[in-house]
């Protein structure tokens, strides 16, 4: 099964500095049929204008990650951890038994991000964060940027506390990707920028994908190429 949700469709905020878009209830943005797709919980596409920027406020027992699709996001929390994550790279953070922390744009442009959160595992994990730089190139297939599966700490994967999976891949015109998906496992995926099929239907720039059922995910680029990011939990 796969579920096609044009952008257009999407749960949405807007104030004077944040321009959000909603892949699943959210905030005051509340849809049934969109409470989640497995352990995955929130796909938020955010703008944040210039010199503004989320003030600190706490999580707890969730895995937070944040793709920074253009510009930068400067974190800092209550543990001492501070840090700058930009265009291209990912962080993770373990909210756990609890984290108080806030996300500023810092830059002169805004910031164009995705937010997602999985729930973990087990509840009461230490908390923490971290930022790494993926560089990706067209042709390299999709790189794991954070995972809790076995074997995604030996492809250098940020660590999850989550069987699921956060993944990312720049893809040349026509280029073509086959991701398999394991019985009992779902997936989600997002073109950041471009459009591509996936199984052959069409997703455009920003549209969710939901999938379920199937045994390998066939994505193929259309002719200006995509860059993609997906998420592989347990149904």
């Amino acid at each position: 099964m796969i579920d096609i949700r044009p952008f257009a469709t999407l749960g949405s905020f807007r104030n004077e500095w944040l321009n959000a878009r909603h892949h699943f209830s959210f905030g005051g943005y509340h849809d049934p049929d969109r409470m989640g797709w497995g352990a995955l919980r929130v796909w938020n596409d955010d703008e944040v204008a210039p010199q503004t920027g989320f003030d600190p406020h706490p999580h707890r027992d969730m895995e937070i990650i944040t793709f920074i699709r253009q510009g930068a996001i400067t974190h800092q929390d209550n543990l001492g951890n501070r840090g700058v994550t930009r265009a291209g790279d990912v962080q993770v953070m373990h909210a756990g038994t609890g984290i108080v922390h806030a996300e500023y744009n810092l830059e002169a442009e805004p910031t164009r991000l995705f937010q997602i959160w999985i729930l973990p595992d087990r509840r009461g994990v230490e908390p923490g964060w971290a930022t790494r730089a993926f560089p990706r190139s067209t042709g390299a297939g999709l790189t794991v940027l954070a995972g809790g599966r076995n074997g995604d700490g030996e492809r250098g994967a940020l660590p999850l506390h989550a069987d699921a999976a956060v993944l990312a891949a720049r893809m040349a015109p026509g280029e073509r990707i086959t991701q398999p998906l394991a019985t009992g496992r779902a997936a989600y995926l997002v073109p950041a920028s471009g459009s591509f099929t996936v199984n052959g239907h069409a997703a455009a720039t920003r549209d969710g994908v939901a999938v379920q059922g199937e045994r390998e995910i066939v994505i193929t680029a259309d002719a200006d190429g995509a860059e993609l990011v997906l998420v592989d939990i347990r149904e």
